[in-house]
């Protein structure tokens, strides 16, 4: 009996089964971190865990660097986050002088930096520049309308036609009158109809009191508004009756307001001085149009004015030609103060001339007669105030 095919079956079983096994064997000697990720673990009481290949991210590949760039600005904080800058203000005065001949009342020209002496508060100021100026006027008539004197009113409108007509086609103009209150009748204008009209109306005065301190004080404070050299033409008797205003309020308020001068006229000097002679003025009233006087020559001082007094009309062409005069033709003198402080404070200034030498300057005429001048100037400024 042969066995040879029986064999074969028993070969080709066990081939088979080894086959068959042979998967088995591979799951059971491979690791557990070879387990697929997110397939569960086997059931035997603990946590379900993902044993998935750990995946590394690839490093992006370094940026070549660039051309070198200029630091900025370090930015350097206060204290409690605040900003603070500053600024060094180096104080300039420019100082508007006119010098004029006494007794011909005419503009004398040609003057050089080394002719003029400025002292602040006593010392001796450095100069940086002179130069002359002619510029168009721009002025305030401001003109005192009440029922006082009808000569009173008839000189002021004569003083008035007299200033208005001596105008340049480029000079403004503005009108207010004053009485127990301020009243602007014309703004800035440079129509000379349009002045005369409004002078021509002034012919029946509302009250008698002059309050000249407040109409002064508004008229100042409106003219600080506007820029560049401006004049009042302060034409009145100079009596103030019941201002708010206090004489020592309107002195300090034309030294701390810049850039003003003001020219008075005094009105109804003939009719005082008739009264005078006929024993017609008391003592006391004669007093009162004195102070009147002497207030209005200060008002002009202080600020580089002039002060006029006439007692007849045909002196006024004359002196407003001496206004004008003044006024277009001056010498602008600059200079930084040695008191370089912004601390607001009054600072008295004195200007003079003087020779190569230093000593007060003498003036001659063709016939080498001394001839006698005077300068005119502002007698102080108030310095700026520091801001904090």
């Amino acid at each position: 009996m042969t066995i040879r095919p029986h064999h074969s079956v028993l070969t080709l079983a066990a081939l088979l089964l080894f086959a068959l096994q042979v998967p088995s064997i591979h799951a059971q000697e491979a690791p557990s971190s070879t387990t697929p990720p997110h397939q569960a673990a086997p059931d035997d009481g603990g946590p379900v865990t993902d044993n998935g290949t750990i995946i590394l991210k690839k490093k992006k590949e370094t940026e070549q660097p660039s051309a070198p760039v200029a630091p900025a600005e370090p930015k350097v904080k206060n204290p409690n986050n605040e900003t603070y800058s500053i600024r060094v203000d180096v104080p300039i005065v420019n100082l508007d002088v006119n010098v004029i001949l006494d007794k011909s009342h005419q503009f004398v020209p040609g003057l050089k930096a080394g002719n003029f002496q400025v002292l602040e508060d006593g010392v001796p100021q450095a100069i940086t520049s002179v130069r002359t100026a002619q510029t168009p006027i721009t002025a305030v008539m401001l003109l005192e309308f009440a029922a006082n004197s009808y000569y009173f009113i008839r000189d002021m409108q004569n003083a008035s036609y007299s200033f208005f007509r001596s105008l340049r086609p480029d000079d403004y103009i503005a009108v207010i009158t004053y009485d127990l209150r301020t009243h602007i009748l014309t703004d800035f204008t440079n129509n000379k109809d349009t002045v005369g009209m409004t002078i021509q109306s002034l012919q029946i005065p509302g009250f008698s009191d002059t309050n000249l301190f407040d109409a002064l004080y508004e008229t100042l404070d409106r003219t600080s508004r506007i820029e560049g050299r401006k004049y009042i033409i302060l034409i009145g008797t100079g009596r103030d009756t019941f201002s708010r205003i206090t004489l020592d309020k309107i002195l300090a308020k034309i030294k701390a307001t810049p850039n003003v001068t003001i020219f008075s006229i005094g009105t109804g000097a003939l009719v005082r001085e008739l009264a005078d002679a006929q024993g017609g003025m008391g003592g006391i009233q004669r007093l009162d149009y004195l102070q009147a006087e002497n207030q209005m020559k200060s008002f002009a001082q202080m600020t580089g004015g002039l002060s006029f007094n006439p007692l007849f009309q045909g002196a006024l062409p004359d002196i407003f030609a001496q206004i004008n005069d003044s006024i277009r033709n001056e010498y602008v003198i600059t200079y930084r103060p040695t008191n370089n402080r912004n601390d607001g404070s009054y600072r008295k200034v004195k200007v003079s001339l003087v020779d190569n030498e230093g000593h007060p300057l003498q003036m001659q005429d063709e016939k080498h007669k001394s001839l006698k001048y005077s300068v005119i100037a502002r007698d102080g400024y108030k310095a700026k105030q520091e801001v904090e």
